[in-house]
Protein backbone atom coordinates (compact mmCIF):
# COMPACT_ATOMS: atom_id res chain seq x y z
CA UNK A 1 0.00 0.00 0.00
CA UNK A 2 1.64 3.14 -1.00
CA UNK A 3 0.64 6.47 1.33
CA UNK A 4 -1.59 7.77 -1.49
CA UNK A 5 -3.84 5.31 -0.54
CA UNK A 6 -3.61 6.31 3.37
CA UNK A 7 -5.84 9.40 3.58
CA UNK A 8 -4.28 12.15 4.27
CA UNK A 9 -6.30 13.51 7.97
CA UNK A 10 -3.71 16.75 8.68
CA UNK A 11 -1.05 18.80 8.66
CA UNK A 12 0.30 20.42 11.27
CA UNK A 13 2.84 23.02 11.26
CA UNK A 14 5.26 23.51 14.42
CA UNK A 15 6.05 26.75 15.68
CA UNK A 16 9.76 26.52 14.29
CA UNK A 17 8.43 25.70 10.93
CA UNK A 18 9.04 21.78 11.12
CA UNK A 19 6.31 20.09 9.25
CA UNK A 20 4.27 16.90 9.46
CA UNK A 21 1.32 14.67 7.81
CA UNK A 22 -1.22 12.76 9.45
CA UNK A 23 -2.98 10.10 7.55
CA UNK A 24 -5.67 7.82 8.95
CA UNK A 25 -7.54 4.39 8.01
CA UNK A 26 -10.89 5.29 9.50
CA UNK A 27 -13.91 2.55 10.59
CA UNK A 28 -17.24 3.80 9.82
CA UNK A 29 -18.11 3.74 13.58
CA UNK A 30 -16.88 7.40 14.36
CA UNK A 31 -16.93 4.97 18.28
CA UNK A 32 -14.40 2.82 16.87
CA UNK A 33 -10.72 2.88 19.24
CA UNK A 34 -8.31 4.79 17.77
CA UNK A 35 -5.01 3.92 17.19
CA UNK A 36 -1.90 6.44 17.05
CA UNK A 37 1.32 5.04 15.48
CA UNK A 38 4.43 6.79 16.37
CA UNK A 39 7.41 4.93 14.69
CA UNK A 40 10.86 4.01 15.79
CA UNK A 41 14.24 6.10 15.29
CA UNK A 42 14.82 6.01 11.84
CA UNK A 43 11.83 4.67 10.60
CA UNK A 44 8.97 6.02 8.27
CA UNK A 45 5.31 6.17 8.64
CA UNK A 46 5.21 4.08 5.34
CA UNK A 47 6.91 0.85 6.84
CA UNK A 48 4.21 0.59 9.03
CA UNK A 49 1.94 -0.19 6.46
CA UNK A 50 1.04 -4.00 7.05
CA UNK A 51 0.20 -3.34 10.31
CA UNK A 52 -1.81 -0.31 9.25
CA UNK A 53 -3.92 -2.54 7.36
CA UNK A 54 -3.90 -5.35 9.98
CA UNK A 55 -5.00 -3.14 12.44
CA UNK A 56 -7.65 -1.80 10.45
CA UNK A 57 -8.96 -5.30 9.49
CA UNK A 58 -9.21 -5.94 13.46
CA UNK A 59 -11.73 -2.93 13.53
CA UNK A 60 -9.61 -0.11 14.84
CA UNK A 61 -9.22 3.79 13.25
CA UNK A 62 -5.22 3.75 12.76
CA UNK A 63 -3.16 7.18 12.44
CA UNK A 64 -0.21 7.44 11.07
CA UNK A 65 2.72 10.22 11.55
CA UNK A 66 6.76 10.25 11.24
CA UNK A 67 8.84 11.30 13.73
CA UNK A 68 10.33 14.79 13.13
CA UNK A 69 12.97 14.55 9.95
CA UNK A 70 11.63 11.75 8.41
CA UNK A 71 9.73 10.79 5.85
CA UNK A 72 6.79 13.45 5.31
CA UNK A 73 8.13 15.61 8.08
CA UNK A 74 10.16 18.37 7.26
CA UNK A 75 13.16 19.47 7.76
CA UNK A 76 15.48 16.99 6.50
CA UNK A 77 18.32 16.58 9.42
CA UNK A 78 21.56 18.73 8.65
CA UNK A 79 23.88 20.98 10.31
CA UNK A 80 21.78 23.72 11.70
CA UNK A 81 18.74 21.83 11.93
CA UNK A 82 18.66 20.93 15.49
CA UNK A 83 15.86 18.90 17.12
CA UNK A 84 15.83 16.23 19.45
CA UNK A 85 13.68 14.22 22.22
CA UNK A 86 12.87 17.99 23.74
CA UNK A 87 10.54 18.72 20.07
CA UNK A 88 9.07 15.34 20.08
CA UNK A 89 8.03 15.24 23.27
CA UNK A 90 7.22 18.59 23.92
CA UNK A 91 5.45 19.48 20.68
CA UNK A 92 5.04 17.23 17.73
CA UNK A 93 3.43 14.20 19.73
CA UNK A 94 0.60 16.83 21.38
CA UNK A 95 -0.08 18.39 18.40
CA UNK A 96 -0.84 14.39 16.59
CA UNK A 97 -2.86 13.91 19.46
CA UNK A 98 -4.94 17.27 18.70
CA UNK A 99 -5.63 16.86 15.81
CA UNK A 100 -6.83 13.52 15.96
CA UNK A 101 -8.99 14.35 18.87
CA UNK A 102 -10.07 16.54 17.03
CA UNK A 103 -10.83 14.36 14.22
CA UNK A 104 -12.51 11.69 16.03
CA UNK A 105 -13.88 13.19 19.32
CA UNK A 106 -16.41 10.35 20.29
CA UNK A 107 -13.86 7.39 19.93
CA UNK A 108 -11.21 6.39 22.97
CA UNK A 109 -7.82 7.09 21.69
CA UNK A 110 -4.43 5.16 22.31
CA UNK A 111 -1.08 5.40 21.21
CA UNK A 112 1.09 2.43 19.90
CA UNK A 113 5.18 3.15 19.99
CA UNK A 114 8.00 1.01 18.17
CA UNK A 115 10.97 1.43 20.11
CA UNK A 116 11.99 5.60 20.31
CA UNK A 117 7.98 6.29 19.67
CA UNK A 118 7.35 4.38 22.80
CA UNK A 119 9.71 6.05 24.95
CA UNK A 120 8.78 9.34 23.90
CA UNK A 121 5.11 8.66 23.78
CA UNK A 122 5.30 7.45 27.53
CA UNK A 123 7.39 10.64 28.14
CA UNK A 124 4.31 13.16 26.57
CA UNK A 125 1.84 11.29 28.54
CA UNK A 126 3.67 11.88 31.84
CA UNK A 127 4.60 15.45 31.06
CA UNK A 128 1.47 16.42 29.75
CA UNK A 129 -1.54 14.36 30.61
CA UNK A 130 -3.27 14.02 27.08
CA UNK A 131 -6.50 11.70 27.09
CA UNK A 132 -5.71 8.68 26.72
CA UNK A 133 -7.38 4.98 27.62
CA UNK A 134 -3.84 3.48 27.27
CA UNK A 135 -0.56 3.05 25.50
CA UNK A 136 0.73 -0.01 23.32
CA UNK A 137 4.76 -0.59 23.58
CA UNK A 138 6.12 -2.65 20.96
CA UNK A 139 9.86 -3.72 20.77
CA UNK A 140 10.39 -0.66 23.33
CA UNK A 141 12.64 -0.44 25.81
CA UNK A 142 15.45 1.60 27.72
CA UNK A 143 18.61 1.82 25.84
CA UNK A 144 20.78 2.00 28.94
CA UNK A 145 23.41 -0.05 28.18
CA UNK A 146 23.28 -2.10 31.29
CA UNK A 147 20.32 -3.54 30.08
CA UNK A 148 22.22 -5.75 27.21
CA UNK A 149 24.00 -7.95 28.85
CA UNK A 150 28.05 -8.19 29.79
CA UNK A 151 29.50 -8.07 26.16
CA UNK A 152 27.24 -6.07 24.10
CA UNK A 153 26.38 -3.15 26.58
CA UNK A 154 29.91 -2.07 26.81
CA UNK A 155 30.09 -2.37 22.96
CA UNK A 156 26.64 -0.38 23.03
CA UNK A 157 28.04 2.11 25.34
CA UNK A 158 30.85 2.77 23.05
CA UNK A 159 29.40 2.75 19.62
CA UNK A 160 26.65 5.51 21.05
CA UNK A 161 29.59 8.05 22.34
CA UNK A 162 30.86 7.05 19.02
CA UNK A 163 27.97 7.89 17.01
CA UNK A 164 27.25 11.03 19.45
CA UNK A 165 30.78 12.54 18.41
CA UNK A 166 30.28 11.35 14.51
CA UNK A 167 27.26 13.27 14.61
CA UNK A 168 28.26 16.54 16.22
CA UNK A 169 31.12 16.30 13.80
CA UNK A 170 29.32 16.40 10.86
CA UNK A 171 25.94 17.93 11.97
CA UNK A 172 23.97 15.18 11.86
CA UNK A 173 23.83 11.58 11.84
CA UNK A 174 24.33 9.51 8.66
CA UNK A 175 22.61 6.52 9.63
CA UNK A 176 20.96 5.64 6.46
CA UNK A 177 25.08 4.96 5.51
CA UNK A 178 26.42 3.76 8.69
CA UNK A 179 23.74 1.04 9.40
CA UNK A 180 22.07 2.13 12.65
CA UNK A 181 18.84 4.18 12.09
CA UNK A 182 18.53 6.71 9.85
CA UNK A 183 19.30 10.36 8.85
CA UNK A 184 18.98 11.49 12.45
CA UNK A 185 19.56 15.15 13.78
CA UNK A 186 22.84 15.37 15.78
CA UNK A 187 20.43 16.46 19.03
CA UNK A 188 18.43 13.69 18.75
CA UNK A 189 21.88 11.52 18.81
CA UNK A 190 22.83 12.95 21.69
CA UNK A 191 20.07 12.75 23.53
CA UNK A 192 19.58 9.19 23.09
CA UNK A 193 23.81 8.54 23.41
CA UNK A 194 23.23 10.29 27.01
CA UNK A 195 20.54 7.71 27.64
CA UNK A 196 22.44 4.89 26.87
CA UNK A 197 25.21 5.86 28.92
CA UNK A 198 23.25 7.21 32.00
CA UNK A 199 20.14 5.17 31.73
CA UNK A 200 17.52 8.52 32.65
CA UNK A 201 16.02 10.49 30.22
CA UNK A 202 17.71 13.98 30.78
CA UNK A 203 17.09 16.30 27.97
CA UNK A 204 18.89 20.26 28.35
CA UNK A 205 16.06 22.79 28.41
CA UNK A 206 13.05 20.78 28.86
CA UNK A 207 10.08 21.47 30.21
CA UNK A 208 10.03 19.17 33.01
CA UNK A 209 12.33 16.53 34.19
CA UNK A 210 11.34 13.53 31.62
CA UNK A 211 11.94 10.59 34.39
CA UNK A 212 9.59 12.41 37.02
CA UNK A 213 7.21 12.68 34.08
CA UNK A 214 7.23 8.85 33.56
CA UNK A 215 6.53 8.25 37.02
CA UNK A 216 3.42 10.12 36.53
CA UNK A 217 2.18 7.93 33.83
CA UNK A 218 -0.81 6.07 35.13
CA UNK A 219 -2.29 4.60 32.22
CA UNK A 220 -2.68 1.18 31.62
CA UNK A 221 0.19 0.13 29.42
CA UNK A 222 0.71 -3.06 27.52
CA UNK A 223 4.71 -3.80 27.29
CA UNK A 224 5.58 -6.16 24.46
CA UNK A 225 8.73 -7.55 23.61
CA UNK A 226 9.83 -9.38 20.37
CA UNK A 227 11.45 -12.64 20.40
CA UNK A 228 15.00 -12.14 18.79
CA UNK A 229 14.85 -8.50 19.24
CA UNK A 230 18.72 -7.54 19.75
CA UNK A 231 17.62 -3.71 20.37
CA UNK A 232 15.13 -4.14 22.90
CA UNK A 233 15.54 -7.45 24.97
CA UNK A 234 12.99 -8.27 27.81
CA UNK A 235 15.54 -6.47 30.49
CA UNK A 236 15.37 -3.03 28.18
CA UNK A 237 11.26 -3.04 28.13
CA UNK A 238 11.46 -4.06 31.98
CA UNK A 239 13.77 -1.15 32.47
CA UNK A 240 11.44 1.13 31.01
CA UNK A 241 8.27 0.00 33.12
CA UNK A 242 10.14 -0.19 36.10
CA UNK A 243 10.14 3.69 35.70
CA UNK A 244 6.34 3.84 35.52
CA UNK A 245 5.47 2.78 39.33
CA UNK A 246 1.50 4.15 38.69
CA UNK A 247 1.13 2.71 35.17
CA UNK A 248 -1.19 -0.31 35.18
CA UNK A 249 1.28 -2.57 33.02
CA UNK A 250 0.75 -6.04 31.26
CA UNK A 251 3.72 -7.63 30.46
CA UNK A 252 3.76 -10.18 27.03
CA UNK A 253 6.48 -11.74 24.84
CA UNK A 254 5.69 -11.85 21.71
CA UNK A 255 7.23 -15.18 20.17
CA UNK A 256 7.53 -17.29 16.89
CA UNK A 257 4.50 -19.96 18.05
CA UNK A 258 2.66 -16.61 18.47
CA UNK A 259 3.79 -15.60 14.76
CA UNK A 260 2.32 -18.48 13.33
CA UNK A 261 6.26 -19.68 13.29
CA UNK A 262 7.53 -16.44 11.52
CA UNK A 263 11.09 -14.70 12.07
CA UNK A 264 10.79 -12.22 14.37
CA UNK A 265 13.20 -9.27 15.57
CA UNK A 266 13.24 -5.76 16.21
CA UNK A 267 11.32 -4.85 12.50
CA UNK A 268 9.88 -7.79 12.02
CA UNK A 269 7.50 -7.74 14.01
CA UNK A 270 5.60 -5.18 11.44
CA UNK A 271 4.79 -7.79 9.30
CA UNK A 272 4.71 -11.02 10.84
CA UNK A 273 2.17 -9.64 13.79
CA UNK A 274 -0.88 -12.26 13.72
CA UNK A 275 -0.44 -13.40 16.78
CA UNK A 276 0.10 -9.58 18.06
CA UNK A 277 -2.71 -8.26 16.54
CA UNK A 278 -5.15 -10.22 18.22
CA UNK A 279 -3.41 -9.31 21.52
CA UNK A 280 -3.42 -5.97 21.17
CA UNK A 281 -7.01 -5.99 19.92
CA UNK A 282 -8.31 -8.09 22.92
CA UNK A 283 -5.89 -5.16 25.52
CA UNK A 284 -7.56 -2.33 24.14
CA UNK A 285 -10.88 -3.78 24.03
CA UNK A 286 -10.73 -4.57 27.72
CA UNK A 287 -9.26 -1.35 28.76
CA UNK A 288 -11.84 0.91 26.94
CA UNK A 289 -14.40 -1.13 28.35
CA UNK A 290 -13.22 -0.50 32.13
CA UNK A 291 -12.65 3.21 30.82
CA UNK A 292 -16.33 4.44 29.75
CA UNK A 293 -15.73 8.24 30.58
CA UNK A 294 -12.59 8.18 27.61
CA UNK A 295 -15.50 7.49 25.30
Amino acid sequence: MRHSRIPVLAKITARDAATSTLRALAQPDPAAPVVVVLPAMGMSARNYTPLVRALHRAGLTVVTTDLRGHGESLPVPARGVGFGYREIVEEDIGAVLRETAAAFPHAPVLLLGHSLGGQLGLIHCGLRQPRLSGVVLVASGSAWYRCFGPLAGPRRLLLSQVYAAVAALLGHWPGERLGFAGRESARLIRDWSRQVRTGRYEVPGAAGDYERALARVALPVLAVDVAGDALAPPAAVDHLCAKMPRADITRWHYGRDDAEGRPLDHFRWIRHHHGLIERITAWASQVVAAQPSAR
